[in-house]
């Protein structure tokens, strides 16, 4: 595949949409989310935003500088990324 490592690890799909919607919530933004928006987006608890973001890093997905808030910084190539899945949207025969 081009653009992607072959060292690199696949992610799995909860991983994905975590690392989509840091993708998107950027470019949108211009500025990396807090663990505070993914909790929100994602309807999570802090610990589980949290542990998220420490094995996306673990497993080289992102990078985040220490003690510096919103720092997170996707080393996955964009290609790559997943679509991002709107949460409580419904688009199956209930519409």
């Amino acid at each position: 595949m081009a653009g992607v490592s072959p060292s690199a690890k696949p992610f799995t799909p909860a991983q994905g949409q975590y690392l989509a919607f840091i993708h998107l919530y950027t470019r949108l933004h211009r500025r990396p989310p807090a663990e505070t928006d993914m909790q929100e987006y994602f309807r999570v608890s802090p610990p589980s935003v949290h542990q998220m973001i420490v094995t996306l890093e673990r497993n080289g997905c992102i990078r985040r500088q220490p003690g510096v808030p919103r720092s997170i910084e996707i080393l996955v190539p964009p290609e790559s990324l997943p679509i991002l899945e709107w949460l409580g949207i419904k688009t199956s025969k209930s519409l």
